[in-house]
């Protein structure tokens, strides 16, 4: 699954890029009428940033507090470490459950440039935060049933006892 994010997150940047050039060109080199690349590459910034979040949980870059973790025996950083993933779950369950309301009253509403309703913009919240409870219960399952407890809370941090 982080596989398949990680892409879509690349191809979004790609757009991003794209439009942002296009729109410097329309705007100060070629004098054309297009309105439409700020509105996109504000939407697709949104959509590439809360996508990115489901693979920054899939390498365990979200926030933790390094420094006691790494301290602390195995048995004890196992449990917080599937504590804080509980807590994070928590908090994206609650997301998508008001992100659903959010877009659904957003499809009440026009964005200003395509005239389209905005709740398919904003449906890029709640499908982010079903994207990250789901990578949150794969962590928790890998971190409740795996033979050793993670060593830190992210996976770009070596643990304290080696060098870099």
């Amino acid at each position: 699954m982080n596989w398949l994010v990680e892409r879509v997150c690349v191809a979004l940047l790609v757009l991003l890029v794209l439009d942002v050039w296009l729109g410097v060109l329309v705007r100060y080199v070629i004098p054309l009428p297009l309105t439409f690349t700020e509105e996109l590459a504000r939407y697709l910034m949104i959509w590439m940033a809360l996508l990115a979040v489901s693979s920054g949980i899939a390498h365990r870059e979200h926030i933790g507090v390094e420094f006691i973790f790494s301290r602390l025996p195995g048995p004890v950083r196992r449990w917080l470490a599937i504590a804080f993933d509980l807590i994070a779950f928590a908090f994206f369950a609650a997301l998508f459950f008001y992100g659903i309301g959010f877009a659904v009253k957003g499809f009440s509403r026009l964005t200003m440039i395509y005239q389209i309703p905005k709740g398919w913009p904003f449906m890029g919240v709640p499908l982010a935060a079903f994207m990250a409870c789901l990578q949150l219960l794969l962590i928790g399952i890998h971190d409740a049933f795996a033979e050793r407890a993670p060593e830190s809370t992210g996976a770009s941090l070596p643990p304290m006892d080696e060098e870099i």
